[in-house]
């Protein structure tokens, strides 16, 4: 049993909805239980809607909508999104709101530019195109934050090998791109990847899963927990708060990743490339 027990919350926004009323929601839930989170922001379109061919390409897709209850999870307009609907601005759309994280003492990185668009397209892509969507995404958070992101968290833990190379060249203080089992320096890149390694309340049975959750931290560590601001910000709050709730009972202190990560950079960190794998209760691989 380890000694350590820390808590990093990762909190990915990836609709306009999750913007505009999950991210309220969990820093009010964040403020009643004083802790921190690194909210990885997309800047972009939301072209949500898009992702009605994935219902016809992969079964596991649609269960897994209909599993999780899409509709109250995401709402109907966000299904509409870039199809019969316009693509709305996320984060762009709300400069404030993106100050207002950071003046309440959490931390801003970047997600995604079109968050629908490297999640589809990203395997047939190369390194122009990566570069060019990453440069949307960097210009978005600066006319936003006025700095530059610290962190990068791929959409949908998705990285191929023009990815990696892209990624590279940027100057990231280090990476949060896949849902490997614990920290590595990511291969060509010399940076260091901090995964998320717990499941997402999405993959083990929705709200009543958070016991399953709070199951895998019962013997320490320092881990990282993939968090939702249209799942925990919405409809499965209180979920959210029982996780954080019973973390705090196990003894957990709860760290934005700029700290979890300067623990890791300390230590001696395997180098590695990614590979692709098909996590319980996911639809599409993911990197790991």
């Amino acid at each position: 049993m380890s000694e350590e027990r820390i808590l990093g919350l990762k909190v990915d926004v990836d609709t306009r909805r999750g913007m505009e009323e999950g991210v309220p929601a969990l820093l009010s839930a964040l403020s009643s239980a004083g802790v921190p989170a690194t909210f990885f922001l997309s800047f972009g379109p939301d072209n949500s809607g898009k992702a009605i061919t994935q219902l016809v390409r992969n079964p596991r897709f649609l269960f897994k909508m209909i599993r999780t209850n899409a509709p109250g999870l995401y709402g109907v307009k966000t299904a509409l999104y870039g199809t019969f609907l316009k693509a709305p601005m996320i984060a762009k759309a709300f400069p404030g709101l993106c100050r207002e994280i950071e003046a309440r003492g959490h931390e801003v990185e970047l997600h995604a530019w079109d968050h629908r668009a490297w999640q589809d397209t990203l395997p047939r892509r190369g390194e122009r195109w990566i570069r060019e969507w990453l440069d949307q995404g960097l210009s978005a958070y600066d006319g936003c934050l006025g700095h530059p992101p610290r962190a990068f968290g791929a959409p949908a833990w998705l990285l191929t090998e023009p990815a990696v190379a892209v990624l590279a060249d940027s100057p990231w203080e280090y990476l949060s791109c896949t849902r490997a089992p614990s920290p590595f320096l990511l291969k060509g890149t010399g940076k260091v990847e901090l995964p998320s390694d717990l499941p997402c309340l999405e993959e083990v049975g929705g709200p009543k899963g958070a016991g399953k959750i709070l199951s895998a931290l019962s013997a320490g560590g320092i881990h990282v927990l993939p968090v939702h601001a249209e799942v925990e910000g919405g409809i499965w709050s209180g979920a959210f708060a029982d996780i954080l709730r019973g973390a705090r009972e196990l003894g957990y202190r709860v760290a934005p990743l700029s700290e979890v990560v300067a623990i890791f950079k300390k230590r001696n960190l395997p180098e590695r490339g990614f590979r692709a794998a098909l996590l319980p209760g996911r639809a599409f691989h993911c990197a790991v």
